[in-house]
């Protein structure tokens, strides 16, 4: 799992310098979170993306004839490696409290792969929900929002959305 911890804890470290150039703001954020969100979309990414994600240092990947393989540089497969991390991180024997939560929140018009989907569940414990972005939207945020607090038990959470 070594080439996973270091890559995520690169892109920290390089986010945290960015998003700290403004000194009068505190910053929280989970670069966990937002690695094994960035690898679920390397998961699914070709062509162009693949290309474009194979060339960010941090995800650590690897790319051969034009399609992202699933390996670090040096070896290790980089979803597999994700799943033995939350899972270890999600232990519920532990003398600590921490849990993730990961779901995914596609278009329901769009027709995702089930292969994508079952990859995304079986690595990240990330369920697809499907939603109507393009004819509910306001419905859509609340749903979000609704599942957010419930998974963080109402705490005020700032999180990413990435729509395409």
């Amino acid at each position: 799992m070594d080439p996973l911890l270091e890559g995520t804890g690169t892109f920290a470290l390089n986010l945290l310098k960015r998003l700290g150039e403004d000194s009068s703001r505190n910053v929280f954020y989970s670069p966990i979170s937002m690695s094994s969100a960035l690898a679920m979309v390397l998961m699914g990414a070709k062509g162009t993306t693949a290309v474009q994600m194979a060339q960010v240092p941090e995800l650590c990947c690897q790319l051969e004839r034009g399609e992202i393989r699933n390996t670090f540089i040096g070896g290790g497969d980089v979803h597999q490696n994700f799943q033995s991390l939350l899972t270890e991180l999600n232990k519920t024997d532990t003398e600590y409290f921490l849990r993730t939560a990961n779901r995914l929140f596609g278009e329901k018009s769009y027709d995702f792969l089930s292969s994508f989907k079952d990859s995304c569940q079986n690595f990240y414990q990330a369920e697809m929900e499907e939603l109507d972005f393009l004819n509910a939207t306001e419905e859509s945020r609340k749903h979000i929002n609704t599942w957010v607090a419930k998974e963080t038990e109402g705490k005020n959470i700032v999180f990413i959305c990435c729509f395409w």
